[in-house]
């Protein structure tokens, strides 16, 4: 255990020194021109109003503000889809104080991501899209968010994994980075090359699992690119939907436990409780949150019956969520 704790700080320290060199690198690219104009101009704010009566309006607010980059012509800006996720309005903020109203053209589930159109000239050149699967712990990269204006900051890739949110999300090879970047929502991710690698999402405090560095989230920009047609014709991926059951897990001491059932949900209509302490699908027992979702969508699609074996209490307890479409769920026709 001695020599791991050593490794654990040999490695923090070599981050460490790698993100001071990277700082350099970066305020050499904020002084370049071409590189502000090319890359750091296509950052945007990017605002949103939900209903009141939005299905994620209480957890998440009915007024939402982050950032977005510019990625095609006619003003196409990437965010990350919580922030546009059920909206009636957006709009996108530029320097200078200047908004222009945005229509909002897709939103998928699966990996996080959202699409808007600005309605005017943003005036920016789009950031050509990078390649993520080629990052590697401890690249070098510049994390750029809007708030009034861009905001930049030096960071460095420490992680490459699987993420499991509580909200029935699981994105495989995600990009977790440090040191914590406060804009995260919507940021770009931006390699030395000035190519774009990824969407911040969420702020972690296991950025790096080894060395406890806190940190951000990224969905890579890589899973982007094999449904990013069928998001811009049909407003999601093509793929058919997985089945949602309106669960919040979270692990704890080797168990995964419900934290909250969606009001009017599939779990809810089925009597899955706050506390039940999720033992088995159909039999299976559940090793981590990963693999409870897993066995959930290996039953097949959308609206088929999954059986559950939970702990209540001190009682084991079978019961049947028959599973719905996430997409019928919240409540998009404000929307798209």
């Amino acid at each position: 255990m001695r020599a791991s704790a050593k490794a654990r700080r040999f490695r923090t320290r070599s981050a460490l020194r790698g993100l001071l060199t990277f700082a350099a690198f970066a305020v050499v690219l904020l002084a370049l021109p071409t590189a502000r104009a090319d890359v750091l101009d296509a950052v945007v704010g990017v605002r949103a109003t939900i209903p009141s009566d939005a299905r994620t309006a209480e957890v998440l607010g009915t007024q939402r503000e982050g950032s977005g980059v510019v990625i095609g012509e006619a003003g196409l800006v990437l965010t990350i889809g919580y922030l546009i996720l059920e909206a009636e309005t957006a709009e996108i903020l530029l320097p200078e104080g200047r908004e222009l109203p945005a229509e909002i053209l897709a939103y998928d589930y699966d990996t996080g991501f959202g699409l808007l159109r600005a309605i005017g000239s943003l005036e920016a050149e789009p950031i050509p899209l990078g390649s993520s699967d080629e990052l590697d712990p401890q690249s070098r990269v510049l994390v750029a968010s809007f708030a009034g204006g861009v905001s930049a900051s030096a960071a460095f890739v420490v992680s490459r994994r699987e993420f499991a949110g509580y909200w029935e999300y699981l994105l495989p090879k995600a990009i977790f980075t440090t040191p914590p970047h406060p804009g995260y929502g919507g940021a770009g991710l931006i390699g030395e090359d000035g190519r774009l690698l990824g969407i911040g999402s969420l702020l972690v405090a296991d950025a790096s699992e080894d060395a406890g560095l806190p940190g951000n989230m990224f969905v890579p920009i890589d899973a982007l690119k094999p449904i990013l047609a069928e998001m811009l014709e049909q407003g999601r991926a093509a793929a058919s939907p997985r089945p949602w059951l309106g669960v919040y897990a979270e692990e704890a001491h080797g168990r995964v436990f419900v934290t909250r059932v969606a009001p009017e949900g599939p779990a809810a209509a089925a009597g899955l409780e706050t506390a039940d302490l999720i033992l088995a699908v159909k039999g299976e027992p559940v090793a981590d949150t990963a693999d409870f979702y897993r066995k959930i969508w290996a039953l097949g699609q959308a609206g088929v019956k999954v059986p559950l074996t939970v702990l209540r209490g001190a009682v084991p307890t079978d019961l049947t969520v028959t599973s719905g479409d996430r997409y019928d769920y919240l409540k998009l026709q404000h929307a798209y």
